[in-house]
């Protein structure tokens, strides 16, 4: 919450603060970040394995951070859906199965990223 006697340096500090703790409550409490994560540090062990350049190193956290993303405001859309009607509504459900696209494309995304960067790697070992 934004108190009003915070300097700029103080409220963006402040910010930081709540940022930081999102980002605990996801790691520690949602499932589907916890396994992305997993995939995430399987992907930076196999880039090392590989010896990926530079620009598939960029490209691949971008990838990773695109799905980290997707799942932390998936998981934000299904919690205030859950918090405005706790029952189950069509409407509510129709609306967290369309939030949960979201990380299924990002997905799909980084599998095809990881295809063009890897599946050459790999030919070169057969």
């Amino acid at each position: 919450m934004k108190n009003a006697k915070d300097g700029f340096l103080k409220g963006r500090i402040r910010s930081l603060k709540f940022a930081f703790r999102g980002a605990w409550l996801l790691i520690t409490k949602e499932d589907s970040i916890k396994a992305q994560l997993g995939i995430a540090v399987f992907a930076t062990v196999i880039g090392v394995y590989f010896n990926i350049s530079g620009t598939e190193w960029m490209i691949q956290f971008l990838a990773i951070g695109l799905v980290l993303v997707a799942e932390a405001l998936n998981t934000a859309i299904e919690e205030i859906a859950d918090f405005i009607h706790p029952d189950f509504h069509v409407k509510i459900g129709s609306i967290k199965d369309i939030a949960a696209g979201a990380p299924t494309f990002a997905a799909i995304i980084s599998l095809i990223i990881a295809g063009f960067i890897y599946i050459p790697k790999i030919n070169l070992l057969f």
